[in-house]
């Protein structure tokens, strides 16, 4: 697990199991925030830095959404308030408990693991919260699921956006044109680094690039489902267009980029052929 101080109190997690997932601190004088997860793996020892390094226990974790690499290890901070979106309780309740059934059959680990919803969820609007001197806004940010949340450090204008920010938008459960305004509205914040949710830290010089980058990516892959779905074997003209052709390096996540690519334009092609109008 490799881990950074990004400024005074605030901290960044990210997991060297799976997919350069990310999470974070921040830490008040008396107690810590905690922004996903990680995979469980890692949770204990994200938990173990917190509280023997900084000597500090856990009050709250924000879940930035219901995936399993950023919100299964809600279970290990048993004296912890969670606090997410409403959508994001809803998915948990419904869809985790079938899905930690599956996992337990593939690993130990998982048998050690319960689901814990969040406690404290909102819908619309900006949730606040304070830690220390620091002030957390969460607000929505759909696009990679319904579901997520970003989380803002007003003062060090660093946030963390979960999936909604990563070096190859995932959108297999989500919606295009909602990643792409979100990830427009970054923009706007003034913002030092970016936190996605797997990946490197983004830097504030950096983020307007990389902002065109992921939207110019979008676009491509729409362009090439509405192009492929003039063909006679779409599928075959999907599975043919590489990520880099796209845009995007094949090398990014450890390697999964281009399996990234191939669901999102497997996902586009079956969710446009449900919105053709019926005759």
């Amino acid at each position: 697990m490799l881990r950074e101080r990004i400024s005074e109190n605030v901290y960044w997690f990210q997991s060297e199991t799976y997919a350069q997932v990310s999470a974070g601190v921040i830490a008040g004088p008396k107690w810590a925030v905690v922004v996903d997860t990680l995979m469980p793996q890692e949770t204990l020892r994200m938990r173990e830095y917190i509280e023997n390094k900084l000597n500090l226990s856990v009050r709250y974790v924000i879940n930035t959404h219901h995936h399993a690499d950023h919100c299964w290890g809600n279970c290990f901070f048993p004296g912890a308030t969670i606090i997410a979106h409403e959508r994001c309780r809803q998915m948990l309740v419904d869809r985790a408990p079938s899905a930690l059934e599956v996992a337990r059959q593939d690993d130990p680990l998982y048998k050690q693991l319960n689901i814990v919803p969040p406690q404290i969820t909102f819908q619309d609007g900006i949730f606040r919260l304070r830690v220390g001197k620091k002030n957390l806004q969460l607000f929505a940010s759909p696009g990679h699921s319904d579901d997520g949340i970003s989380v803002l450090v007003e003062e060090d204008r660093i946030l963390f956006t979960g999936d909604a920010f990563m070096p190859v938008p995932f959108i297999v459960e989500g919606d295009l044109e909602q990643y792409i305004a979100t990830e427009q509205s970054f923009v706007e914040l003034g913002l030092e680094n970016i936190i996605q949710g797997h990946g490197e830290i983004i830097l504030r010089g950096e983020i307007e690039d990389k902002v065109k980058e992921n939207i110019t990516y979008l676009k491509a892959i729409q362009k090439a489902v509405k192009t492929a779905r003039r063909r006679r074997n779409p599928i075959e003209i999907l599975d043919s267009i590489g990520v880099e052709a796209c845009g995007k390096s094949r090398i990014l996540l450890g390697g999964l980029a281009g399996e990234l690519h191939r669901r999102n334009l497997r996902s586009l092609y079956y969710k446009s052929l449900e919105e053709e109008p019926e005759d």
